[in-house]
């Protein structure tokens, strides 16, 4: 059996909104893959929820991660370099990079997720999101958006 090898500029790349996703595969027989994400300063998620766990490692940068409570009350979370941050199934979150500078990390997420990125992936970053789209794409796939109280 062959080792699988993807070099440093390899692999499949999409761009989901402004963050570049790099797909760096999974291991066989789990239904994790890795991702290796970067996120320009600015750039961040909705708050919303899935069935699927999550992994974030942050190699460079720092990204702001909020878990939110049933009250709505959220923990905020400074991941720097070499942090790691686990989010459970269903759990209401939501990331940003309010740091003014890129962030990169590795993600450990399950296949369900991947395709979901790779659903609403351009090969090249958008100028304008589609918003419609991705609200389409989240219903697909199981993702439901959090709206948060005023």
């Amino acid at each position: 059996m062959n080792l699988d090898v993807i070099a440093a500029n390899g692999g499949e790349t999409l761009w989901v909104v402004a963050d570049r996703i790099r797909f760096l595969g999974g291991l066989p027989g789990s239904n994790l893959e890795l991702l290796d994400i970067e996120v320009p300063a600015g750039s961040g998620t909705p708050p919303h929820t899935h069935a699927s766990s999550e992994m974030f490692y942050i190699l460079e940068g720092e990204l702001t991660v909020h878990n939110f409570s049933a009250d709505g009350a959220p923990q905020v979370v400074l991941a720097g370099p070499r942090t790691a941050v686990r989010i459970p199934p269903m759990a209401p979150h939501n990331y940003s990079n309010d740091s003014g500078k890129p962030v990169r990390m590795l993600v450990l997420i399950e296949k369900s997720m991947i395709a979901f990125f790779r659903d609403i992936g351009t090969v090249e970053p958008q100028a304008e999101p589609d918003f419609a789209g991705i609200g389409a794409a989240m219903q697909r796939h199981g993702i439901e958006p959090i709206t948060m109280a005023a």
